[in-house]
């Protein structure tokens, strides 16, 4: 039941960010339970393994580069999927950031 509400709650986080940033673009609710649930299995199947990978280069710039990967999963997602779009790096970059601290905010408001 939880796992469920955080997935809506993630779609729901993507819809403001969509809302918000005028780069990313969310066609519908639907689309955006599709892109929280494919941004959802990127960060648990793919992220490790590009940490892992990048793992020099983030310790160089003292963990600045994780905000790098984030951005790229991001924009992958946009890129992969029909009715979620991310119109460069730049704006996958600030839409990562904001989609993080919204889903973090609406998780412990609703999950508290």
């Amino acid at each position: 039941m939880t796992l469920l509400l955080v997935w809506i709650l993630n779609a729901v986080a993507l819809l403001i960010v969509a809302y918000i940033l005028p780069g990313i673009t969310v066609a519908s609710f639907g689309s955006a339970l599709i892109a929280a649930l494919v941004l959802g299995l990127l960060n648990t199947l793919v992220k490790p393994v590009l940490i892992l990978l990048t793992l020099p280069i983030t310790l160089v710039t003292l963990g600045l580069f994780l905000l790098v990967l984030n951005a790229l999963v991001f924009w992958f997602a946009g890129s992969v999927l029909k009715g979620f779009q991310v119109d460069g790096f730049w704006w996958a970059m600030l839409g990562a950031l904001v989609y993080s601290i919204v889903s973090g905010a609406l998780a412990s408001l609703l999950l508290a």
